[in-house]
């Protein structure tokens, strides 16, 4: 009797102890883990807040891009005075290729479609650039050879390939912000 009077005598010290230390394992382990939690929606919240200002600068490169490759954007930016039709030319598709390259890295932001649209309008953009070029005379003149080439436009009645890329680009952003 004596051992059973023993063993309630623990137990009546031992149980409550018992109970408190699960009840205080089972809150602080739920307070962790729902301060885990929280911290990493937080994490989420903030790399989805990079990663959307990234993808912003992106579409604004790109659109900046589209605008820089305007054949007549391009002529005020590479002209120089006493400059041959075929010198132009070749600056003109120098600049437009650099620009490009530059901006390579973009692509990663914005969907397949409008890249390959914009790597598209760049390629139309060239081609007529060298259209234009190659029926000039040789000893043509700059001024010759810009004048073909806003005759050229103004004649299409259709917007430009780099105006079409910007139009595609701008309705990609819309869609995402």
């Amino acid at each position: 009797m004596e051992i059973l009077s023993q063993f309630t005598e623990i137990l009546k010290y031992t149980l409550p102890a018992l109970i408190v230390f699960v009840t205080a394992y089972l809150l602080i382990t739920r307070y962790l883990n729902h301060r885990a939690a929280t911290k990493a929606v937080a994490l989420k919240l903030q790399r989805d807040k990079e990663i959307t200002l990234l993808r912003l600068q992106a579409y604004e490169r790109l659109a900046l891009l589209l605008e820089r490759i305007h054949p007549l954007s391009v002529v005020t930016r590479v002209r120089t005075p006493d400059m041959l039709a075929t010198e132009l030319q070749y600056a003109m598709i120098k600049n437009i290729r650099e620009e490009f390259e530059h901006n390579l890295s973009q692509q990663i932001y914005v969907g397949d479609e409008t890249w390959q649209l914009i790597v598209a309008a760049k390629e139309e953009i060239l081609k007529y650039i060298n259209m234009v070029g190659n029926q000039m005379p040789s000893d043509a003149s700059a001024g010759v050879f810009i004048h073909a080439l806003a005759n050229g436009i103004e004649r299409a009645n259709t917007p430009l390939p780099t105006e079409q890329a910007l139009s595609i680009l701008k309705q990609e952003c819309r869609t995402l912000f």
